[in-house]
């Protein structure tokens, strides 16, 4: 994973208030971490059910599955439009 600059012309095209930009973001990069936590917890309690415990499975290196960031994930999603957010202030 390589660090790439963002522009903030591509962020200020979804949205004219760049602090509204990264609260969106920060908010949409908590739900996908609270999101992997709850497919971890039901995979483990799965595991759990099967009787997993009585054995010590060893962990392949090579198996392991690199996730982007969650921070990564929302500018990714956020750059290419895929977010859809209201302003709740803007309803009222």
């Amino acid at each position: 994973m390589s660090l790439e600059p963002l522009s903030i012309k591509e962020m200020e095209s979804q949205s004219q208030d760049i602090y509204e930009t990264v609260v969106v973001m920060s908010k949409r990069a908590k739900q996908v971490l609270s999101d992997r936590i709850v497919e971890e917890v039901i995979e483990s309690n799965d595991e759990a059910e099967m009787g997993v415990y009585d054995e010590l499975v060893e962990v392949n290196p090579e198996e392991y599955d690199e996730l982007e960031k969650p921070t990564t994930v929302s500018v990714n999603e956020f750059i290419e439009g895929d977010l859809e957010w209201k302003n709740e202030q803007e309803d009222e």
